[in-house]
């Protein structure tokens, strides 16, 4: 019996995924509200709200292939 037997990889898959999305649109809302409501953003804000989207679409496109293809083939 595999030492990793117990992982849920779907869950973990849907969850990195769900993760994902959520850090972009936190990213994209929070740098299209920010400049409306405050009419500009510090460099440092505009810099983490970026970065915020950047991790977002590699955490979404990367968790489903490292959890839902590779991890089970790899087990």
């Amino acid at each position: 019996m595999s030492h990793y037997a117990s992982r849920d990889y779907p869950k973990l898959a849907k969850t990195g995924f769900f993760i994902g999305v959520t850090l972009f649109a936190v990213g994209g809302l929070g740098e299209i509200v920010g400049s409306v409501v405050f009419g500009g953003l510090p460099g440092w804000e505009q810099t983490l709200l970026f970065d915020m989207e950047v991790l977002g679409i590699a955490l979404g496109l990367f968790s489903p292939l490292l959890f839902g293809v590779v991890a089970p083939l790899v087990e």
